[in-house]
């Protein structure tokens, strides 16, 4: 079966929420009972039992339906090669699963030949998950059990009504010129958050914010939410308008007329 044929990719989504529910199995009891330990990890971010553990029944969970996929998960790296690659992040928020508030997620994407194909994106805690296939839209499961297909809204300019989104802008904010060019948009705009991890792309996809601004992550943070917001009619880039990929590490993500202004905006800044 090809891999981009439309029962093949049924098939993968059905395996991704699979290892989706089997990670929020391991984790949301944790997350509740508070009962985990902490250590951190050689680039000073924390890693728990929950996030090995959850990697653990994801990739059991992958490599039983695809024992021939590659996959590249957040804390056992990667194995395997071929056009077909899985990547996980079992705990994407860790800081926030720690700290215990409930803005963390489970990231569990497929890439076919580098393009995003397939994302699932759950949030036990928070009370929902995303998902979305290419070609076939994208959709929201809410904490009532409730299912919604996802459209992003149709703000065309900045102005009162419109809303930014950030994420981590340590390196945005190492660049005077692209500090500056923020600061425009911030201007411009009518209302500024940070609601960070997966909850601003949800938030995107859903029409409740129209632009998303990071500039410090790596594609497993966002490999199913590139998914999600496309397919709910938005455009996601990284901060300089390249397509995402392995090597993402800065994203921009919005409604198409706000993604297009905004994406001017950063490339008039010049160091």
């Amino acid at each position: 079966m090809n891999a981009l044929d439309p029962g093949f990719l049924a098939h993968a989504l059905t395996v991704a929420q699979r290892a989706a529910d089997a990670a929020d199995a391991v984790v949301l009891p944790r997350f509740l009972a508070r009962d985990f330990a902490v250590e951190t990890k050689p680039d000073a971010t924390p890693v728990t039992e929950a996030d090995r553990a959850a990697e653990a029944a994801i990739r059991r969970i992958v490599r039983e339906a695809f024992p021939d996929h590659a996959l590249y998960g957040e804390e056992e790296g990667r194995d395997g090669d071929g056009d077909l690659l899985w990547l996980v992040d079992p705990i994407d928020g860790t800081k926030s699963f720690v700290r215990g508030y409930p803005m963390f997620s489970t990231q569990v994407a497929l890439m076919h030949a580098g393009e995003l194909v397939l994302g699932v994106s759950s949030a036990p805690a928070y009370g929902e998950r995303a998902w979305a296939v290419r070609g076939a839209g994208a959709f929201l499961r809410e904490r009532d059990g409730a299912t919604r297909a996802l459209r992003v809204a149709d703000t065309s300019d900045f102005g009162p009504a419109s809303a930014i989104s950030t994420g981590n802008l340590k390196t945005l904010a190492a660049s005077p010129p692209r500090w500056n060019a923020y600061g425009e948009l911030v201007r411009r705009v009518g209302r500024i958050r940070g609601y960070g991890d997966f909850l601003h792309y949800h938030l995107l996809a859903r029409g409740a914010i129209d632009l998303v601004i990071e500039s410090d992550l790596n594609i497993l943070d966002i490999a199913p939410l590139v998914v999600i917001v496309r397919e709910a009619g938005g455009v996601f880039t990284d901060l300089d308008g390249a397509a995402i990929g392995l090597d993402t590490r800065s994203a921009l993500a919005g409604t198409p007329a706000l993604h297009a202004r905004a994406l001017r905006v950063f490339a008039s800044a010049v160091d």
